[in-house]
């Protein structure tokens, strides 16, 4: 076991296969255990790196991992692949991972702490909330013009949905009523639970040094501070906020070949959420230019006078992400130089 420098291993819900590389990386483990087993081989196991791709539970079994002495690396799926020969099966897969965590131009991702991963179930469960809401409102919307009613869209007229059905005086069957009246029960719980879990991740932003320091850049709110806790578990990934920014996936899609540099619109690649909610708080900075103009000066002017207003957005929106990367690399609040 001495000999063993990679432990690669392919992640199953109660099954695990691990392959073992020597320095020279030739095949000198592998075993197929269950998940008391494995932490129990593990735990016997002289200290080593123990590669994984980064998916559901890794970062559980990675926390557990480090407790243990070891070193661990989560790859990428994406990143994985390349290094799959021939057919796919488990013991292959194991093999590609511990091949690909010895490559030095590969990159890993952070190990996650139960703190960000708490976050992260928390911002989920209230996005579910918000798609199921919409569905509701949609589902009311659409039973009331099978009654001949168009009803507004919006939450303003969902919260008077029966003053504005007697307003129309079109007559209603008693049981359809009665759906409707369940139906926007449920619309209220839904907005009740939305608001539970913004109290939850208000209070998580309250309590961290880093959160606070994130919300002083305009345009920066609970919810980007919090999923930035969530998904960033260590700046010190990111050489530069530029990096950041192409982790999140806002700077330009390359396509360049004999020497002809080509770029296109973002990348998209990367953090979806994180995405959106830095291109809202942009597009909320642009919505008011007299607080644009205070915080990046004659820049933001001269930008949305030359490009259109998403492109604009987008712009503000990298310049924010490289700001949080600022931020939360030296430890400093953000300052307005004027």
């Amino acid at each position: 076991m001495t000999t063993i420098k990679v432990i690669g291993i392919d992640l199953g819900k109660s099954s695990f296969h691990l392959i073992g590389h020597d320095h020279t990386g030739r095949e000198q483990l592998r075993k197929h255990l269950s998940r008391p087993k494995l932490i129990q081989f593990l735990s016997q196991t002289p200290k080593t790196t123990i590669a994984m791709e980064s998916c559901g539970g890794s970062h559980w079994l990675a926390r557990k991992c480090q407790s243990l002495g070891h070193e661990v690396k989560l790859i990428p799926p994406q990143y994985v692949k390349p290094y799959v020969k021939t057919n796919k099966n488990d013991y292959i897969d194991a093999d590609a991972i511990a091949e690909a965590c010895t490559r030095p131009s590969m990159r890993f991702v952070g190990v996650k702490t139960e703190t960000s991963q708490v976050i992260s179930v928390i911002q989920r469960v209230r996005s579910s909330y918000i798609k199921e809401r919409t569905a509701c409102m949609s589902r009311i919307g659409a039973i009331l013009l099978e009654f001949g009613m168009s009803f507004p869209r919006g939450h303003a007229k969902m919260k008077v949905l029966f003053q504005w059905i007697a307003d129309n005086n079109e007559p209603l069957p008693a049981m359809l009523m009665q759906e409707l009246i369940e139906h926007h029960e449920y619309y209220l719980l839904l907005n009740e639970r939305i608001a539970g879990q913004d109290k939850k991740l208000k209070q998580l932003v309250e309590q961290d040094v880093r959160a606070q320091l994130l919300k002083t850049i305009p345009g920066v709110g609970d919810l980007t501070a919090a999923q930035c806790l969530a998904d960033i578990s260590d700046v010190t990934h990111f050489k530069n906020g530029r990096q950041m920014a192409a982790w999140i996936g806002l700077v330009p899609h390359q396509y360049s070949t004999g020497g002809k540099s080509t770029l296109l619109g973002i990348s998209k690649r990367g953090n979806k959420a994180l995405r959106t909610l830095f291109i809202h708080g942009a597009r909320a900075m642009l919505s008011r230019p007299e607080k644009a103009l205070a915080v990046f000066g004659e820049w933001i002017l001269e930008l949305r006078a030359r490009k259109p207003f998403n492109v604009a957005v987008v712009a503000l929106a990298n310049k924010l992400v490289r700001i949080a990367w600022s931020v939360l690399s030296t430890k400093h609040a953000f300052e307005i130089r004027v």
